[in-house]
């Protein structure tokens, strides 16, 4: 069974067809600019959507000229249109339409932070709430040893 995008739509009255339109030109002016720089001689294979979702996780989270200018390259009016618009696609991609349960699709979306810095309670709650991205903070100031691997069995 299909998703109802009508049904998803209406959990967000306020998301007309205009920024849903924009991020579908967005992918498509990625698209295009990966085809043309990187796929004419290799194959190339690519998701927009997984740029499109951490350049809008960096909208979130910033403010200033950074954030002018990720809306202006998303296409979006504001951050709110943004969490909306994927909060959409999100509950569209994980709705449950088929006969044996549990999500056609599976995303991993995830933010790391220095474990000398916290997060914004704002910008945790988008992120795990409109993206379903789980957020943690880890050490990046130490580098981990890692042991080669066991040739003993």
């Amino acid at each position: 069974m299909a998703p109802d995008f009508r049904v998803a739509r209406n959990n967000y009255p306020g998301l007309d067809q205009g920024p849903r339109k924009n991020q579908v030109d967005v992918s498509l002016t990625l698209a295009k600019h990966f085809l043309l720089n990187y796929g004419k001689d290799s194959n190339l294979v690519f998701s927009p959507i997984s740029i499109q979702v951490v350049l809008s996780l960096l909208a979130a989270g910033s403010n200033g000229q950074t954030r002018d200018q990720l809306l202006s390259f998303l296409k979006a009016e504001s951050v709110d249109e943004l969490n909306s618009v994927y909060a959409l696609l999100v509950d569209v991609v994980f709705a449950d339409g088929s006969s044996s349960g549990g999500p056609r699709v599976s995303v991993a979306n995830g933010v790391w932070l220095d474990e000398s810095l916290s997060f914004k309670d704002a910008f945790q709650q988008v992120a795990e709430t409109m993206y379903k991205a789980a957020s943690h903070r880890v050490d990046f100031q130490n580098k981990v040893s890692i042991s080669p691997p066991s040739t003993s069995l």
